[in-house]
C-alpha cells in the first residue's frame, strides 16, 4: 500500500542500501582506485540480506507485527554493515604524505537507511496502536 508513510520510507531505505550502492564508491584508495560495496563478498551478501528484507517488509504491508520485526532485524543488518565499513576504513593500509585514501559517502548509507528505518518502525507502531484502539471501541 503505497499510500501508508511507512511504505514509502521503506522505498527510500531501499533506495539507499541497494540503488545508491551501485553508484556511491565507499572509499578511495591511494592510486584513485574507487572501492564498491560489490568488490567484497561479505558487503555483497549483507546488503543483499538488507534489501531482501525491505523489499519483503513492503510486500507485507497486512501483518503490520511481521512488518516491524523485519525492519528491526534490517536495522541490525545495517548497524553490522556500518561497523564493517569503520572497521575496514580504519585499517585502510599504505597511508602515505603523498596518497591518502579518502572515505567516501557511501560509508554513510548504512545510516540513512537505519534513520528510514526507525521512521517506518514508528509510523508501524501507530498505525497498530490505532488498530488496537478502534477494536477496543468494538
Amino acid at each position: 500500500m503505497l499510500q501508508r508513510i511507512q511504505t514509502v520510507y521503506l522505498i527510500l531505505a531501499f533506495i539507499a542500501t541497494s540503488v545508491l550502492m551501485l553508484f556511491i564508491p565507499l572509499w578511495t584508495l591511494k592510486g584513485g582506485t574507487l572501492f564498491f560495496f560489490n568488490q567484497d563478498p561479505i558487503y555483497t551478501v549483507i546488503i543483499g540480506l538488507s534489501t531482501m528484507l525491505t523489499i519483503v517488509s513492503i510486500i507485507s504491508y497486512k501483518k503490520r507485527q511481521n512488518q516491524f520485526v523485519m525492519n528491526r532485524l534490517n536495522m541490525i543488518l545495517n548497524l553490522i554493515l556500518l561497523g564493517l565499513f569503520v572497521y575496514r576504513s580504519l585499517n585502510l593500509s599504505g597511508e602515505t604524505v603523498n596518497a591518502v585514501s579518502e572515505k567516501g559517502i557511501g560509508m554513510f548509507l548504512p545510516i540513512v537507511a537505519i534513520v528510514l528505518l526507525v521512521l517506518a518502525n514508528k509510523a508501524i507502531k501507530k498505525d497498530e496502536d490505532l488498530v488496537k484502539s478502534v477494536d477496543r471501541l468494538r
